[in-house]
Order: structure tokens, then C-alpha cells, then sequence
């Protein structure tokens, strides 16, 4: 077979699950927006047909290993698993480790599984900004289930509740207080919570104190859970989905796994496809999907701004004002109030 010669000739390939070409591609969508653009334009509408797991917790509390586990576990329901590996970048070189592919090798080999450690490149949330465009590809490939691992930075790790369908939120005995957990929302953004290092001392009050922080979440808003409306459907602050009101109709269960040991992945494989289930079933998954979407055309508006005005206002211009904001002689306001019709009147000078 002659090498491919441009990107639509590996988008092609990597559709059909060639995974060389679906490796290129997703090289290619990280290095380029523009291409990136191009390349979701070509695959969408073969999109849609994956299930999306996000996997997030601190550091240190096992989620790569239990991601390896999972994806035994699916491949041995006869599914074909894509991971997406977030890891942290340095803020001063801008690289990565990129260790995630170290601690899978064991899944090396097997032509149903593909495994893509990517930087997160400064994005904010705990994934990188171009993970939605190569989990499209991964989904459009073919892969029944895609497990996205963010970096695990913590509390700011939000975006994960909108990229995925299921998010599992992984917490480890002996990594923090009681209060911790709370401050870092996770009532909020969890569909499955995991006590992973399950053998180790202190477990069984982890999960005590998950389940009691989930009936005080409950308990909290009474009104909001009783009416029964579905992940996105409720109001959130900044896009954030509502969770409270999801506790009605899906009981978050807290589940104890040893990921080194391959205990209780089994049960959480089986919980996962619960999850999907009640998502089909009840509606919620569509209603997330609308989330979702509106979510990805306000970010593309968003690029699309910030073009426009780089293009519109010259980069002096910029520096100007960005001189005269940290100088205390102009404040931000004003600042993006002269941007804006920098780009006002270059509109109006083209037309």
C-alpha cells in the first residue's frame, strides 16, 4: 500500500482502525488547530457512538493503574478500549513524562486497545486543550469504550464532568482529611466514586465518610433532588453540570477497588455499564450531549474571537495596553473595551 500523502488520506486510514494512521492523526490534530478543524469536520458524523469514561483523582491514588485494569476488564466484555492519558506540563519547558505508557505496557500487544499519552500543554481542568478532538478520533476509529485520565491536579479538575459520559472519581485512604474531598467538589462532578488502595489502613472510613458526605449532598437540597432532572439540565455556575439534582434518580455508589491486585475492577466494569444503561434509559445522556455541545461551540466561538482580534489589533497595540493595565494607568476594563473596537473598526474599514 503507497504512503499516505495528506491528512484526509490517514483521516481515511485511521477511520478504518489503522492504528499508525490513528496514532499520525492525533499527532497532527495536537500540533494543529487548524488542522484539528479539519479533521473533526471530516470524522463528527461518525462520532457519538463511544462510551466516555473520565477517570480523576489526586496524584497518587492509583488511576492509571486502575485504568490499565479497566481496560482488562472491558476487553474482556469483548470491547475495544481507547485511553487518553493526561499528564501535567512543565510551566517552565513546557514538556511532559508521559509516564502513563510505562505503567501500561502490560497492555501492549493487544490490537483492541490503544493508549495515547498526551501533555496538557498549559489547559486548564485537568485535560488538555485538543482532548475533546482526539477522543472524536479515537470514537470515530471505532473503539467501543474511550477511558480519559486527567492529570490529577485536583480540586480545578471539572472539565472532565462534561468531556465524559461516566466520570469515576478515584480518592485513596490516608491522602488528606474528610474536609478535602468536599473542597474539592466531588459530589459535583462524580457518577461512580472509587476508594482505590482499598487494602491499606483507614479505607473503611474513607468510604464512610464518602457515603456520608453523598447523603449530606442529598440532603442539602431536598427540592432541587426531588424534582429529578438530569446532569446538565439544572442550573451550574460556568457550564458546570448540575449534580444535586441527579441523586434522585442515580444513587453515586462508592466502591472499593485494590487496582494493583485487579480486586473489585470487575465490579466497577459492571457498574460503568449500569451507568451507561441509566443514561440511555432515563434520558439524562441526551441532556448531557446538549451540554456537551453547547460547551464545544462556545470554545470554538471563543478561538475564533481571539483570532480575529490578534488579527485585527496590531501586536504593539497590544503590548501597549497590556503595559499601561500593569502600570496602574489604565485598568483591565478599559483595556478590553479599546481591543474590542480595535476589531469594531477594522470590521467596519473591510466592509
Amino acid at each position: 500500500m503507497a504512503s499516505p500523502k495528506d491528512t484526509a488520506d490517514w483521516v481515511a486510514l485511521a477511520r478504518a482502525g489503522n492504528q499508525r494512521a490513528i496514532a499520525r492523526v492525533i499527532s497532527q490534530v495536537e500540533n494543529s488547530p487548524t488542522t484539528a478543524q479539519a479533521v473533526i469536520r471530516a470524522v463528527y458524523g461518525d462520532t457519538g457512538r463511544a462510551h466516555l469514561v473520565g477517570i480523576t483523582g489526586p496524584p497518587g491514588s492509583g488511576k492509571s493503574t486502575l485504568v490499565n485494569e479497566l481496560a482488562k476488564a472491558f476487553r474482556a466484555r469483548g470491547r475495544t478500549v481507547a485511553i487518553v492519558a493526561v499528564d501535567p506540563s512543565s510551566p517552565f519547558t513546557g514538556g511532559a513524562i508521559l509516564g502513563d505508557r510505562v505503567r501500561m505496557r502490560d497492555l501492549a500487544g493487544d490490537d483492541g486497545i490503544f493508549v495515547r499519552s498526551m501533555a496538557s500543554r498549559g489547559g486548564l481542568g485537568g485535560l488538555a486543550r485538543a482532548t475533546a478532538a482526539v477522543v472524536k478520533v479515537l470514537d470515530a476509529a471505532g473503539y467501543n469504550m474511550i477511558l480519559i485520565e486527567t492529570v490529577g491536579a485536583g480540586q480545578a479538575e471539572v472539565d472532565i464532568a462534561t468531556a465524559a459520559q461516566t466520570t469515576v472519581v478515584l480518592e485513596a485512604p490516608g491522602m488528606g482529611d474528610d474536609v478535602q474531598s468536599i473542597k474539592a467538589g466531588i459530589l459535583e462532578i462524580a457518577d461512580i466514586l472509587v476508594v482505590n488502595k482499598a487494602d491499606r489502613p483507614g479505607a473503611s472510613r474513607a468510604v464512610k465518610s464518602l457515603e456520608m458526605m453523598l447523603h449530606l449532598g442529598l440532603a442539602a437540597d431536598p427540592e432541587t433532588a426531588a424534582h429529578g432532572a438530569g446532569h446538565g439540565e439544572g442550573q451550574a455556575p460556568a457550564g458546570r453540570p448540575d449534580r444535586s439534582s441527579v441523586l434522585a434518580r442515580w444513587n453515586v455508589p462508592v466502591l472499593e477497588t485494590v487496582a494493583t491486585e485487579g480486586r473489585g475492577v470487575a465490579e466497577l466494569a459492571a457498574m460503568i455499564d449500569d451507568h451507561r444503561r441509566y443514561l440511555e434509559d432515563s434520558g439524562v445522556g441526551r441532556a448531557r450531549e446538549r451540554l456537551r455541545a453547547e460547551r464545544e461551540i462556545a470554545a470554538a466561538l471563543h478561538d475564533r474571537f481571539v483570532a480575529r482580534l490578534e488579527a485585527a489589533v496590531p501586536p504593539e497595540a497590544r503590548a501597549a495596553l497590556t503595559e499601561a493595565v500593569a502600570a496602574r494607568r489604565l485598568d483591565p476594563d478599559s483595556a478590553a473595551e479599546q481591543l474590542l473596537a480595535g476589531l469594531e473598526s477594522n470590521h467596519r474599514s473591510l466592509t
